[in-house]
């Protein structure tokens, strides 16, 4: 089976373009894009999904909030979030030390670092 990624940005441009990128540098994983995080939730109720990469502020449900829906449903699953408010260290900190050990990307991140850790995640059989 092959492995299943959802990326969630409100701007459709970045989703899109974030799976051009990925997509040139490899074939390996079938990649679905989601503007909204309802959209996201219901990809992954569907089943099949083996990661999750997602903007933290979006208007229908921020990312946090997805990640604890998602981690409620289902545990194991990997969540990489991305945000562009890396000048603001308490809207990412403060939220990683609440919530755990969150994987957050600052945007603009280099695609070729966060295939790395799409791999290092897929690596784990737990999915």
């Amino acid at each position: 089976m092959g492995y299943k990624i959802v990326i969630v940005d409100d701007e459709q441009e970045i989703t899109e373009n974030l799976k051009d990128e990925i997509n040139e540098l490899t074939s390996e994983f079938e990649i679905k894009c989601c503007n909204y995080g309802y959209d996201a939730l219901n990809e992954v109720f569907q089943g099949n999904v083996s990661l999750v990469i997602s903007d933290i502020a979006m208007p229908d449900m921020d990312g946090y909030e997805l990640y604890n829906r998602i981690k409620d449903y289902k545990q194991e699953l990997p969540i990489i979030m991305m945000t562009g408010f890396g000048y603001d260290p308490n809207h990412v900190l403060v939220n990683i030390k609440k919530f755990g050990k969150i994987e957050v990307l600052l945007k603009p991140f280099d695609t070729e670092k966060l295939l790395q850790k799409i791999r290092f995640y897929l690596q784990d059989e737990r999915i």
